[in-house]
Order: C-alpha cells, then sequence, then structure tokens
C-alpha cells in the first residue's frame, strides 16, 4: 500500500516534496526547475502585473538571523542552510550579514574570550559554516560584532566597546584571513536617534575593524524613530509621537559627522515610517550620505509591521513600495531582514514562498 502511495505521488510530480518537506522547487546546485514541478494543475502561470516591471532597487543582500530574540528559530542544519543559499543565489543576493555573532550568553562560534565570559557554547560552528558557504557561492560575507544586551539594559552603547575589542581580534585572526568571502564588518548596535555612547562606540569599533582587517568596509543599520518605531513586544502597532523629517535630518547630521571615516555605509531601517512618508525620509537620509561620504544603502523589511501578529511575511505591494522609493532617491544597494524567514521558499511561514514568487515576477527573474 505504502510503495502504491508513493508511486501516485511520485507520478502526480509529489515526490520530493513528500521527501524533503521542501516546497516543490529545485533542489539546491543549480536552483533549476525540474521537470515535473508545479504539474498538479498549472505549470507556468504568472500573475499578471499592472505596475512597471523592475521598478524597484534590487535586494541584493541579506541579513542571516540565527542569534534573535523575536523571530523562531528553524532549527536548521547545514543541508538547510546551503539550500538557503541557493535560493539566495538564484534571486540575485550577493552579500550576506551576520547580524550578530552573539546576543547575551548565546553565540554563534566557539570564542574564547566570550566562553570565558559565561556564554554558553553553540553545538556547531555556524560562523565557519556561514563563511564556507559564502565562499562556495561566490558572495560577500560580513560579520556581525558580538551585542552583550548592556546596551538595550542601560540606553548606553559604550558597554559594547570593551567586549568587542576582543571579538574583532579573535574573529579576524581565526575566521577573516582565511575566507575570501570575509568582506566586512556590521557594527550591530541598532539606535534611532542621538544615543548615549553611539557615536564613540560607533567610531572605536568601526575603526579597529578597519585597523585590524586591512581598511574592510563597515556598516551600520538604525531605525528611524517613526510612528510605527514601538517594542516588538508592545501589543500596539503605532505611536502618537514620532520624529519629523526635520529633527531626523539634523540629528543624523551629527551623528554621521561623528563616524565618518570609521563607518562606510548605513542602511536605515524602512519599517518604522508610513508609505507615504518613504520619499521624504529617503530623499533626506541620501542627501546626509552624500554630504558626510558613507554609502547609502536601505534596510527592506520583508516582514509585516503592521500586523498585530509578530512578525509575518511582509504583502508583496508594501514591499515593492518601499524598493521603489529607494529607487527613486538614488540609493546603493538594497539589503532586506531577512531572506530565510520572510523570503525563503523553505521557510517555516508558508507566505514568504509566494512572497519569493511574487519578488521573481515583478524582477523577471527566471530559474
Amino acid at each position: 500500500m505504502e510503495n502504491n502511495r508513493r508511486k501516485f505521488l511520485k507520478n502526480m510530480g509529489m515526490g520530493a516534496v513528500v521527501a524533503s518537506g521542501i516546497p516543490a522547487m529545485a533542489y539546491c546546485t543549480d536552483s533549476k526547475r525540474t521537470d515535473n514541478q508545479h504539474e498538479l494543475c498549472v505549470s507556468d502561470a504568472q500573475s499578471t502585473l499592472i505596475v512597471p516591471k523592475a521598478n524597484g532597487l534590487p535586494v541584493t543582500g541579506t541579513f542571516l538571523d540565527e542569534i534573535s530574540h523575536d523571530i523562531p528559530h528553524q532549527n536548521w542544519g547545514e543541508k538547510e542552510w546551503e539550500q538557503d543559499f541557493c535560493y539566495m543565489k538564484a534571486m540575485g543576493i550577493d552579500t550576506v550579514i551576520l547580524i550578530r555573532s552573539g546576543y547575551r550568553k548565546f553565540i554563534t562560534y566557539d570564542s574564547p574570550y566570550l566562553l570565558k565570559k559565561g556564554c554558553y557554547k553553540p553545538s556547531v560552528d555556524l560562523l565557519d559554516m556561514f563563511l564556507r558557504l559564502a565562499d562556495k557561492y561566490g558572495m560577500k560575507f560580513y560579520f556581525g560584532l558580538y551585542d552583550s544586551g548592556h546596551y538595550w539594559d542601560t540606553g548606553d552603547m559604550s558597554y559594547e566597546i570593551e567586549d568587542n575589542r576582543f571579538v574583532i581580534d579573535e574573529v579576524w585572526e581565526k575566521y577573516g584571513q582565511h575566507h575570501k568571502s570575509f568582506q566586512g564588518w556590521y557594527l550591530s548596535g541598532e539606535i534611532s536617534r542621538a544615543t548615549k555612547g553611539a557615536i564613540n562606540a560607533f567610531r572605536a569599533m568601526g575603526q579597529q575593524c578597519k585597523d585590524v582587517s586591512g581598511g574592510l568596509p563597515t556598516f551600520i543599520s538604525p531605525w528611524i524613530d517613526g510612528k510605527k518605531a514601538v517594542m516588538a513586544a508592545s501589543g500596539v502597532l503605532s505611536k502618537a509621537e514620532s520624529v519629523s523629517v526635520q529633527e531626523h535630518e539634523r540629528e543624523w547630521g551629527e551623528i554621521f559627522d561623528g563616524i565618518r571615516g570609521a563607518v562606510d555605509a548605513c542602511a536605515f531601517q524602512d519599517g518604522h515610517i508610513d508609505y507615504d512618508e518613504l520619499d521624504a525620509f529617503f530623499e533626506v537620509n541620501k542627501k546626509l550620505a552624500d554630504k558626510y561620504g558613507l554609502q547609502c544603502w536601505t534596510n527592506a523589511e520583508s516582514f509585516d509591521r503592521d500586523m498585530p501578529i509578530k512578525f509575518f511575511p511582509i504583502k508583496f505591494d508594501k514591499l515593492r513600495l518601499k524598493l521603489e522609493a529607494a529607487k527613486r532617491a538614488g540609493y546603493d544597494k538594497a539589503i532586506t531582514f531577512e531572506f530565510s524567514h520572510f523570503m525563503s521558499p523553505q521557510s517555516a511561514y508558508r507566505q514568504a514562498e509566494h512572497l519569493y514568487e511574487r519578488y521573481r515576477e515583478y524582477f523577471d527573474i527566471k530559474y
């Protein structure tokens, strides 16, 4: 009976799905469709778009969020992670960013310094795995610094300097010099406005990263203090008070002035402001970046901040509006938080595969 069932499913084009638990799509290496995919009903149906195709800035980078505190782990091993790198590559992603190498006591690699500080030993070396996969698939890898959690407890970023003095040195010695994909650093502290210790911390950590690695680039990804800038654990979706465009320009002008030379790019998170505010804030961001010699990236969030359940993959049109605004503003690059949960065909969220497909249709990406 079981053999007959398997034969039936195979003939129906569903054998790979049953065997792997992954949606009917190419499984690894070349990311091309096989002959029997999507044959249950229609084979090559696509949405009929009534907006111009590819009118936004394409997403070419993603964070890798393996150390998280507000989205669930998917508990992937190397097979699943390699499959995800295949999907990323097929979509045009050329840059992956470890969002943080550790958060409080959970860490991604076997750090002698952090283990002595009381952190938990990870079961596998995720940093080594990500670097090997980035090497294999020809991607740039940015290393995200350690987040002790002290900043979130105290509001003072100065605490992050000391631990990262050791983390930066040991990571460069153990990994950075041995992987061609190691191409930059992410200063993982997230701020929205003038924050105690932020300028000194970004400048100190960014300069050390550049000094130890021969000048590899650094970047930050702050958030705009807009009306949707509420705590993830909060039950509300918006707040009454939010930063004006003028306040944002003044405060970030001061911050950029204080960190230039130590930070090479800024990727503002785009999900905390409303869609009709995008152009005004993006124009200011680009003007400030140009003035202070930074590249202007966008962190195009691929999760939805407009829903009471946090967090699900974003509605495609919302992502499209943000990418189109980034292109109008002349941004240099679009990255996302983050592909594996919110855009990957093998995500735990079923909606993520559909977002991937809608993105491919819009940018006319073929397998």
